[in-house]
């Protein structure tokens, strides 16, 4: 195990606070929005794709360029979190936007099905980089207070920029076919998020060492940075309220996957129009995306157990209300209710990772997270293609609606309230720091408080 990065004491510079740092906040939310916009353009674009370039008819070999994704993805939130930690931010986001590259040109000059697969492996590292990068940017630009808000902002700028990304898309390909214009557009946002990134983003590593020496513990070896098995036993056991929010986290990305996968052919089988697909889909992506702002605001006042267990609830209940209808005025009601229930869970879940956290290894701890989160992607298209290939598309969706409700009674057994100013205890690495460092200790440790 290696000690942290030696802390620097708070300056001028490297005061906390949106307000203080708005600049560069402001700076990092585009950057997400850019992120968003990247992964957008394929969300709209792919899935014809498969079917009339390359004649892809089966739902499970169409939905494989999402497992692929997610499965990379999952695995390059858990490095780049560890790494950051030791590098920076914006070392692993330069990293991250280089890898869009391939990605593009590969769909561009694919000849085969496989190619595209390969190119969303490339797509997964990309996302995993740099969307974590620029999320934990303003966790650390922020500080305590008001990062609930913080994260519901960077949310939702991202996913903005992924109806924007779309749209534009969708245009493109009326416009000029499927290939190249989409992902030519896509090169032309990749080229933006990098000269930014290199150009007016600053490192924000020193804000969250400037937070760390602030909140220094009574032990050293409470801000040690852990190692990689110590942060993944303690975020995935030992705090329990860290294992139930990553594994709500999961569940909300196998929730997502169906919407993706599954729910554009359980609509077309039952006569809505692509378009209409479009709009209901649409609908879901964009209250989910604009709502995270005011419910980011709303967990900082009322803490983020809430937020999060009502959230999970809630997309388990709009995928029940499609699921058990045939009326096209109640399908849009269930994909605002789901899309509701994701601003209320999504953005308060990595809020919750933020307050649990030291700053020394917090990039670590959203990596873990992250990487749990981001495996519902890989799991969700597998699970759920096999229950439909055997029971059918209303099979899977009941599915996903009993495992939301799961993931909901877990939330409410073990998730305690994590905002500073309202938990009724510190996180157990303060009273248990040998859980993080993996050595016994010989005196019981400080409560020291974030």
């Amino acid at each position: 195990m290696t000690a942290a990065p030696s802390t620097t004491s708070p300056t001028v510079d490297h005061r906390l606070g949106l307000r203080a740092n708005w600049w560069q906040f402001s700076l990092f939310t585009v950057i997400t929005l850019l992120v968003g916009a990247t992964i957008g353009v394929e969300r709209v674009a792919l899935p014809p794709l498969a079917k009339h370039t390359f004649g892809v008819v089966s739902v499970l070999y169409t939905v494989s360029f999402v497992a692929a994704f997610g499965a990379v993805k999952a695995v390059m939130n858990l490095v780049a979190g560890r790494l950051s930690d030791r590098l920076g931010r914006k070392r692993i986001l330069l990293v991250g936007w280089a890898f869009a590259l391939p990605y593009a040109l590969l769909i561009i000059f694919a000849q085969a099905w496989w190619w595209v697969v390969l190119a969303n492996l490339f797509l997964g590292v990309n996302q995993g980089l740099t969307w974590s990068m620029s999320v934990t940017a303003k966790i650390d630009l922020v500080g305590p207070a008001g990062r609930g808000l913080a994260v519901g902002l960077d949310e939702s700028a991202g996913y903005v920029g992924t109806g924007i990304g779309g749209l534009a898309a969708g245009l493109l390909v009326a416009s000029y076919g499927l290939r190249p214009a989409p992902y030519l557009l896509a090169l032309g946002v990749v080229a933006a998020g990098a000269l930014i990134t290199f150009g007016p983003a600053r490192e924000t590593l020193p804000w969250a060492r400037a937070e760390a020496a602030r909140h220094h513990a009574a032990h050293t070896d409470q801000t040690a940075m852990p190692g990689v098995r110590q942060l993944a036993r303690y975020m995935s056991w030992h705090d329990r309220s860290m294992l139930a929010v990553c594994q709500a986290g999961m569940i909300n990305k196998v929730a997502d996957s169906l919407v993706i996968g599954f729910f554009p052919l359980y609509f077309l089988r039952r006569g809505l129009s692509v378009a209409t697909v479009g709009v209901l889909v649409g609908v879901y992506a964009w209250v989910w995306g604009l709502g995270q702002v005011p419910t980011g605001w709303l967990a900082d006042h009322v803490g983020r157990k809430w937020p999060i267990t009502a959230g999970t609830f809630l997309i388990g209940a709009g995928i029940a209300i499609i699921a058990s209808t045939t009326t096209v005025a109640v399908w849009y009601l269930g994909a605002t209710v789901m899309g509701g229930g994701m601003a209320l869970a999504y953005p308060n879940l990595i809020t919750a990772v933020g307050d649990s956290a030291h700053p020394a290894w917090r990039g670590g701890a959203l990596g873990v997270y992250r990487l749990w989160r981001d495996s519902g992607y890989a799991l969700g298209p597998l699970v759920l293609g096999g229950i439909a290939a055997l029971s059918g598309i209303s099979a899977a969706l009941w599915v996903g609606a009993a495992l939301l409700g799961a993931s909901t009674l877990v939330l409410l057994a073990l998730l305690r309230e994590t905002e500073p100013g309202r938990r009724a205890a510190a996180p157990p690495w303060q009273s248990r720091p040998e859980w993080i460092t993996g050595q016994p200790v010989s005196e019981p440790a400080g409560q020291a408080t974030l």
